[in-house]
């Protein structure tokens, strides 16, 4: 693609909405550092998978957090953006197989109880939490996800170029931040650089490396893994280093046999699965059933999590949504995931 060709591209779409200069600053930026990849040093990417990967990736994030991006409510066409991101490898949704903020939870839940009786999420307003994912391997998207209500989570796939530069100002606007870590599917599909294996020997660097490129986050959500999230001996190495880090484990459940939560919860890792999967049909009416099937859950068991992607049309219809009053409230992941364990602590004592 022509680059006078792109800008133009991109300034029209941006002029959709609030104005166009913060995309194309993002674009231009990427020029001057000698081409899309170079904005976050794709080289250094290359590099990373060494046994040094930890510190490289911290050498990546580096020159991303020296990236001026100012970033406010635009956003392209996928077509455009594409051209600006370096996606390593293809990347696939998250289940379509599947038929305490910033850490583990503190004290038990007949503990938060005793203190507050007004803490069970039944005792109020029903919650819901979204969260987006697959983020950084799309510009436009990820830059117009940043734009939903602050605490709608979003989660960064960690190879993703810009994603180092996006995440710290995600975090920035308030938003919850989660590192969408690769893990190993059924069959042969690659999820994408530094994937954590069943087995492998090097779970835990792999693991680091993902760490390092998100910063800001509290916690992390899995990118495929119907085959990894089901190992129990494999899942460990990923809950002691959560927990040593206080990050919990949101289970993106691609697959109904998960051992995520179990294995958590073993090394006091907050953790909880997914209740509904947003975008897995893209059709308006497909969507907004699912949105009103969050809040139905919800309004059932006292909390629901979601999981969407950044599609034009989940974003649109999610914004819109959110706009309008369905008798839940919105909170992040962490909380969400505290609210579950508790209830969940509760229904099991009686």
């Amino acid at each position: 693609m022509r680059w006078d060709f792109a800008i133009r591209r991109i300034k029209d779409a941006a002029s959709r909405h609030a104005g166009d200069g913060a995309l194309t600053a993002l674009f231009v930026a990427s020029l001057v550092a000698g081409a899309p990849s170079a904005l976050l040093g794709m080289g250094k990417f290359a590099q990373a998978i060494t046994p040094d990967i930890t510190a490289q990736a911290s050498d990546a994030l580096g020159t991303a957090q020296k990236v001026d991006l100012s970033l406010g409510d635009v956003s392209a066409s996928r077509r455009d953006a594409s051209a600006l991101i370096p996606v390593v490898s293809h990347v696939l949704q998250d289940g379509l197989r599947e038929n305490l903020p910033h850490g583990a939870v503190s004290g038990s839940a007949d503990e938060t109880l005793a203190r507050d009786p007004n803490s069970l999420p039944n005792a109020s307003m029903p919650v819901i939490a979204i969260c987006i994912d697959d983020l950084g391997g799309d510009l436009a998207g990820t830059v117009e996800a940043m734009s939903l209500p602050s605490d709608v989570t979003l989660s960064f796939l960690p190879y993703a170029g810009v994603t180092p530069a996006l995440a710290v100002q995600a975090e920035q606007a308030g938003h919850q931040v989660l590192a969408h870590v690769p893990m190993e599917p059924i069959g042969s599909l690659d999820p994408g650089p530094m994937t954590l294996k069943v087995g492998a020997p090097d779970i835990a660097e792999r693991l680091a490396w993902s760490l390092a490129r998100v910063p800001g986050i509290a916690g992390i959500n899995n990118h495929e893994g119907s085959k990894f999230s089901t190992d129990t001996a494999s899942l460990m190495p990923v809950a002691r280093a959560l927990s040593e880090r206080h990050l919990f484990f949101f289970d993106s459940r691609t697959i109904s046999g998960s051992q995520v939560v179990r294995v958590a919860h073993m090394f006091g890792v907050a953790s909880a699965g997914r209740d509904v999967f947003l975008d897995n049909v893209l059709t308006n009416s497909a969507i907004e059933s699912r949105l009103n099937e969050l809040a139905a859950k919800a309004k059932t068991s006292g909390v629901a999590i979601a999981i969407g992607h950044p599609h034009d049309i989940t974003l649109r219809l999610v914004a819109a949504w959110l706009a309008q009053d369905h008798g839940v409230r919105l909170v992040p992941v962490s909380e969400a995931i505290r609210l579950k364990t508790m209830h969940n602590s509760v229904v099991a004592a009686r």
